[in-house]
């Protein structure tokens, strides 16, 4: 515990002289450390897109040593050929992460072939130089269908992009990730790569489910040099039901108590107030015996 209170402690005074000018920074020296300004863009299961810098101070030579900048104003813009459209600004949180929702129906500056720029920056203070990172990406329509047919539970992805008339082009040699949603994370399927636009797996017929037996399919492009991450899910009846989520009866968290949770609890309620009883009775035995003593006559 008192490791962890010396780590942040550390950390919160060399953000600190990071962001804010302070006269003991010549305590520190900031060469030390390697400033890594990332940048990347996810467009989600909902068509939103979600823009996110991640703003973290590496020591050079211990590895381990890695410190999230805090608070630092990040701005996000649309750029193409000179003109600049702003998207929005956010400052990084505790884990050093500062991120944007665009909304399905955000409109781009894009180019000839559909593509848009688009860019991260950190304007900078007196001990931190101005940061900027940019990103040429293309939207990508991606759709997530599952199909059962003679027992045979397929999932099949669709990918395609738009060109400048708005005829889609299948997508090629883009590596897919299909996986479904866990308790705490999502289990990878399978690993495979889309041709022509088109991707295709068998799932499992015993994967366990929640309650109701549903399971969610996510099929994800991670990292494209073109595309960004890319994010859509599906939802399917094809899970084993999970019994142990089912409400059990006369349960610590049920409507109603087990009878010998009443019978233990009227014994104490009982119990208790007996003891008050009995207390304040002898306490009135006292004080009369108290005041009888004080009113006999003294031999």
């Amino acid at each position: 515990m008192k490791t962890n209170l010396l780590t942040y402690t550390i950390c919160t005074l060399l953000i600190g002289l990071f962001l804010v000018p302070n006269t003991m920074a010549q305590e520190i020296n900031l060469r030390d450390y390697r400033i890594r300004f990332r940048f990347k863009t996810v467009k989600q299961a909902d068509q939103t897109r979600m823009l996110e810098a991640s703003f973290i101070a590496a020591n050079k030579k211990d590895r381990k040593d890695r410190l999230p900048v805090y608070g630092a104003e990040i701005s996000f813009a649309n750029v193409l050929e000179g003109e600049e459209v702003a998207l929005g600004t956010a400052k990084t949180s505790k884990e050093g992460i500062a991120h944007i929702i665009l909304p399905k129906d955000q409109s781009y500056l894009t180019d000839k072939e559909g593509k848009f720029t688009l860019k991260a920056v950190f304007a900078g203070t007196d001990e931190m130089k101005r940061q900027e990172r940019e990103i040429n990406t293309k939207d990508v329509q991606l759709s997530v269908e599952l199909a059962e047919k003679d027992s045979i539970r397929t999932v099949q992805i669709n990918a395609h992009t738009l060109d400048s008339l708005g005829v889609e082009i299948p997508l090629e040699e883009a590596d897919v990730i299909v996986s479904v949603q866990g308790m705490l994370s999502r289990m990878v399927m399978d690993e495979g790569t889309i041709e022509d636009g088109r991707y295709e797996f068998e799932m499992p017929t015993d994967l366990p489910g929640d309650v109701d037996g549903n399971i969610t399919v996510y099929a994800s492009i991670e990292d494209h040099d073109d595309y960004g991450d890319v994010i859509q899910k599906e939802t399917a009846q094809w899970g084993v039901p999970n019994a142990s989520n089912k409400e059990g009866t006369n349960s610590l968290w049920s409507e109603v108590a087990p009878i010998w949770m009443y019978v233990v609890l009227t014994i104490l309620l009982v119990g208790i107030w007996a003891n008050f009883a009995y207390t304040i009775t002898n306490l009135f035995k006292i004080r009369k015996e108290g005041q009888e003593l004080e009113t006999e006559p003294a031999n």
